[in-house]
């Protein structure tokens, strides 16, 4: 889909992760429209290669150091790096129509910037705003840019809109555009495709995110010592500054005698593909998820899910019509639904047929870039009035 709206699209950080994959959805057929970086990384040359203009910040160096639950105290030694990123902003969101902020770091200076720039500011916030993710002080500063500078704030979830108003914001701002997926399944049996990819034979789990304590690998690595003879695969990596999560969980592994068991895959291009090989999708994350990318892609996979009852799981599973819920951090409830799902495998059939059509008429690509797109539009066109 081609479009004539000169768009600044910014983010944080060089690397892709969820929200990343969502934007390289949203970018797709803007060929007038840039991306701002503040570091390096892969992200930029799939950017470039969906036809964008991209700028890197020469002054984020040092800044994915401070995490979003940081206090504002530990920013003060990149304040000068934050001010030249936020002068640079500002003068490429002149040459725009619209900037939308895609990550919390991103929109902050892109707000900041705006008090120069005054050109209409769309943040897709892909997080819950809640004090298991944000630092009090990130949590005000937040919600006061957005009430202040936002034309509209975009969120995968009803779950994430809810925690945005009760943190203070202002339900008018709210767009909820779920995130939108156009993953076939490839036509093959699950033994061949183990057999190309390398994988055990044999009740096999699997957990595709990246690395961190909240995503809740620790959890599904506890439930698997409960379950002789069950492999598993970890898919992803520590992205975002959380390598000691990811020593720590294979610490964990070690410790439980796990290691022929459990697989450490790291970060894969082949995600749908390695997703039909496993008998089991898990989704454990002990905090709530704004949405659940996996949560769908296994569905349109035709793959069973186990997801913790909070944050978006239970509206995607449709409260467990479309897959099984347990409880966050519940190591033990974990291991009774795989061992009930692995037990019975075809019972889950008309679950499995019900999720597929779920995820095609809720959750689908086209849909998600329309409302995208029709959101760009009205604000373009709201701004020029």
């Amino acid at each position: 889909m081609m479009s004539g709206e000169r768009v600044l699209f910014v983010d944080h950080t060089g690397q892709i992760g969820g929200a990343e994959l969502i934007l390289l959805d949203v970018v797709q057929g803007r060929n007038e429209s840039s991306a701002f970086l503040f570091e390096q990384g892969p992200l930029a040359k799939a950017l470039s290669d969906r036809g964008l203009s991209v700028i890197t910040s020469r002054w984020g160096i040092g800044l994915p150091r401070f995490r979003r639950d940081s206090s504002w105290l530990k920013a003060l030694p990149l304040a000068g790096g934050l001010a030249a990123i936020t002068a640079e902003l500002a003068r490429l969101a002149r040459r725009h129509d619209v900037v939308y902020a895609n990550s919390q770091k991103a929109f902050v200076l892109a707000a900041i910037a705006n008090v120069v720039a005054r050109k209409p500011l769309i943040w897709h916030l892909h997080d819950i705003i809640s004090p298991a993710h944000f630092g009090a002080m990130q949590r005000r500063t937040q919600i006061f840019l957005a009430n202040r500078f936002a034309t509209k704030v975009v969120v995968p979830s009803e779950a994430a809109a809810a925690a945005f108003i009760e943190a203070g914001g202002r339900r008018s701002l709210i767009e909820v555009v779920p995130n939108g997926l156009s993953v076939e399944p490839v036509a093959v049996s699950r033994q061949e495709l183990r057999q190309r990819l390398g994988l055990p034979q044999g009740p096999l789990v699997g957990v595709f995110s990246r690395l961190a304590q909240w995503k809740g690998q620790h959890v599904l690595v506890e439930a698997l010592a409960r379950l002789p003879g069950v492999h598993g695969i970890v898919v992803g990596d520590a992205l975002f500054g959380e390598q000691d999560y990811a020593a720590q969980l294979k610490r964990q592994v070690d410790a439980l005698g796990l290691a022929g068991r459990i697989h450490f895959l790291g970060h894969r291009g082949d995600v749908p593909l390695l997703m039909q090989a496993v008998d089991v999708m898990v989704h454990p994350s002990i905090d709530p998820e704004p949405f659940g990318r996996t949560l769908v892609e296994a569905m349109l996979a035709g793959v069973p899910v186990i997801a913790t009852d909070a944050g978006a799981a239970p509206d995607i599973l449709e409260h467990g019509r479309a897959g099984m819920l347990v409880p966050p951090g519940d190591a033990r409830a974990l291991a009774e639904a795989l061992d009930t799902v692995l037990a019975e495998p075809a019972v889950l059939e008309p679950q499995l047929a019900y999720a597929s059509r779920r995820a095609r008429s809720h959750y689908s690509l086209a849909r998600m870039l329309e409302s995208i797109g029709l959101l760009i539009r009205n604000v373009r066109a709201g701004a020029a009035v």
